[in-house]
């Protein structure tokens, strides 16, 4: 069977076009039955060492401090920031349950959502697992859970596994443009190859669901070049898989070997570790990582992005200050 993952993913946004041009369908059943999934969901712990999907492209050294137990920054956050975290996750629900509506509710809908044994969809808390890894010498853990793992119809009754991942665009309805947005995000699809490994699926679709909407109305143009929603589809393969699987076991062996890799410094907007990192910088490792963020302030980048090497440079230099007690000839700034 030729599989056209993109087509697949061009006729799930059209299923969820199908469903949202409908009357609104109330299923209160439906509801009832998340809710009682969601009142007893399995407990499942990471087994160590671990590395979850979504940092499937983060900077190695924030995934050495997280493995060598530092402590996580808890930073206090703009108010903005925590909504826009909670709305980017109730989108992620909204989705996974308007799937399981359109099984129930939409005839003719090729999509659902794989069942466990206990009848529980496959996704959250409910797909929530450890994936032992042995790569390169090294033995680690894959941890986390998936938006979903779907059962595609074909026209020929067969059945095809396809994960889904869903990603929130908030700022701007151009997030979402044609002309914006060409392909899914390589993090994201790192995200996917991992998932891909935990779940045994060679299928995915990335959906992406912007928030900010160009206009209440749209004329059918005006809708095709900025909708709200984009799938892009892609099929994983082995090649994908061992170069994250090669990226995960340095890692691993880095943390055995106590040999911390470099700072990312192009990684570090969400580094979720930047206290434990700066405090980690040798004198030689704080020296090239400075002579780095002076060229990158001379070179041709964009604007905002020396902006963001500039200040990410200036955490570490103050952190480091506040170890030594105030270093002058450490503290210069670039």
């Amino acid at each position: 069977m030729t599989i056209d993952i993109n087509a697949i993913a061009s006729e799930f946004t059209e299923q969820l076009d199908r469903w949202y041009s409908l009357p609104e369908t109330y299923d209160n059943e439906l509801d009832r039955q998340i809710h009682e999934w969601y009142a007893n969901p399995p407990q499942v712990w990471p087994k160590r060492p671990y590395f979850s999907p979504s940092s499937s492209k983060a900077c190695p050294r924030e995934l050495y401090v997280k493995a060598t137990g530092a402590k996580k920054d808890a930073f206090p956050k703009q108010p903005h920031q925590g909504r826009w975290q909670e709305i980017g996750t109730s989108i992620g629900d909204l989705i996974q349950r308007t799937v399981l509506a359109m099984e129930r509710n939409l005839p003719g809908c090729p999509f659902r959502f794989e069942r466990n044994a206990d009848n529980t969809p496959m996704f959250e808390d409910f797909a929530k697992k450890n994936h032992r890894v042995e790569h390169n010498g090294q033995t680690f853990y894959l941890y986390g859970t998936t938006d979903g793992i779907m059962e595609y119809a074909t026209e020929d009754g067969e059945i095809l596994r396809v994960g889904l991942e869903i990603k929130s665009k908030q700022s701007t309805p151009s997030k979402t443009s044609l002309y914006s947005m060409k392909e899914a995000e390589e993090g994201h699809r790192k995200q996917c190859v991992a998932y891909s490994i935990m779940y045994d699926v060679d299928y995915f679709i990335i959906l992406y669901v912007n928030a900010s909407k160009k206009s209440w109305n749209l004329t059918e143009e005006e809708y095709a070049a900025n909708p709200d929603i984009r799938a892009f589809g892609f099929e994983i393969t082995d090649a994908d898989r061992n170069e994250l699987l090669d990226f995960f076991a340095e890692i691993t062996r880095c943390v055995n070997a106590g040999t911390p890799p470099s700072l990312d410094l192009s990684r570090w907007t969400f580094n979720n570790f930047k206290t434990a990192c700066a405090k980690s910088l040798t004198d030689d490792e704080f020296a090239i990582l400075k002579a780095q963020v002076k060229r990158a302030l001379k070179s041709s980048l964009p604007d905002w992005k020396k902006q963001a090497y500039y200040e990410a440079f200036e955490f570490i230099r103050e952190v480091r200050e506040g170890l030594d007690g105030g270093n002058d000839d450490e503290g210069e700034a670039v």
